[in-house]
């Protein structure tokens, strides 16, 4: 004899508003549509003028996250700090890694070990001890601030007392230096990225990432450069250091590549000194420079904690050439 389904008491009916189960037919939800990654640009001059505050790059709405979280991406939110002079701001996120960097100024920050002086142009990332950080600049300071809060708002978690590696601060000259060991090699400028993975000692026998979650690439493309398109499962965030300002900077991204390797009817992303912009999973993105200045940019990815699922599936087209 068969039960009436639309018998309340039946506690495997989901009509019963008390009863949590439900249950679905295989091709509508094994491979759901949720919301996209957009492609979005968070221009300078949020951070350039204004009162000291923390500007977060919220994409929430656009990913059909639940209103109580705030995200550029799923699992990572970037946000502008700005900091005016002589003046102090306390940051605070429930997270495992947060990376700072320095876009200007010169400042301090305290945490709860240690004191990091810090430049225009130096990054630093803090684990879970140092979920709360207060911030000092000398002088008008900006920084680019990403954390993987939203991952832990998405699993419901906080973090625990273990953490997963010491405060790191990487200075310019630090990166710099590395850069230009690379620069000596006269096949680099031929690579694909010309630029330096930032990694630390507590992933260097797993990783080789920033953090156990987050990815950094300090990246240059040389003036005349067009670096060919390459894809990858994470989500990029991407913070222009530095471009000229004549437009002649900029990334192609799209889907699918045509006959000729490169990215076929291209959504185009002009690079600005100081702004953010997006690069959503799996499409391929190429960097170009026709202009005479060298660029910079530093993306920021969940790339650490996909490398860990085996699932970052970094694919390049071809090696790059000179314009």
């Amino acid at each position: 004899m068969s039960s009436n389904p639309a018998n309340p008491a039946n506690p495997a009916n989901p009509a019963n508003p008390a009863n949590p189960a439900r249950t679905y037919e295989y091709t509508s939800a094994a491979d759901i549509s949720l919301g996209i990654q957009p492609i979005k640009v968070y221009d300078a001059s949020n951070h350039e003028t204004g009162e000291t505050r923390v500007i977060p790059f919220d994409l929430s709405k656009e990913l059909g996250l639940p209103v109580e979280v705030t995200a550029t991406s799923p699992n990572l939110l970037a946000s502008f700090v700005r900091i005016c002079e002589k003046e102090t701001i306390r940051t605070s996120a429930n997270a495992t890694s947060q990376v700072f960097y320095v876009i200007r100024g010169n400042g301090k920050t305290f945490s709860y070990k240690k004191t990091v002086e810090w430049n225009k142009g130096d990054l630093f990332v803090v684990s879970s001890e140092d979920s709360q950080l207060m911030h000092e600049a000398n002088e008008d300071a900006a920084f680019y601030w990403v954390h993987d809060e939203p991952l832990l708002r998405y699993l419901g978690v906080i973090p625990t007392v273990e953490h997963k590696f010491e405060l790191t601060h990487f200075t310019k000259e630090y990166m710099m230096k590395e850069i230009d060991i690379l620069l000596q090699d006269e096949k680099s400028v031929h690579k694909n990225r010309l630029g330096i993975l930032l990694g630390n000692k507590a992933t260097e026998s797993y990783t080789k990432t920033l953090t156990h979650t987050l990815w950094g690439l300090y990246n240059m493309l040389p003036a005349g450069v067009q670096q060919r398109p390459h894809r990858h499962n994470s989500v990029a965030l991407d913070l222009c250091v530095y471009a000229s300002r004549d437009e002649k900077v900029y990334t192609l991204m799209g889907p699918e590549l045509d006959m000729n390797g490169w990215v076929k009817e291209p959504i185009k992303c002009i690079w600005k000194s100081g702004s953010v912009f997006t690069t959503p999973p799996g499409w391929w993105h190429s960097h170009h420079n026709e202009g005479k200045e060298d660029a910079w940019v530093l993306p920021i990815q969940d790339a650490g904690i996909l490398t860990h699922m085996r699932i970052l599936d970094i694919q390049f087209s071809t090696a790059c050439t000179e314009l």
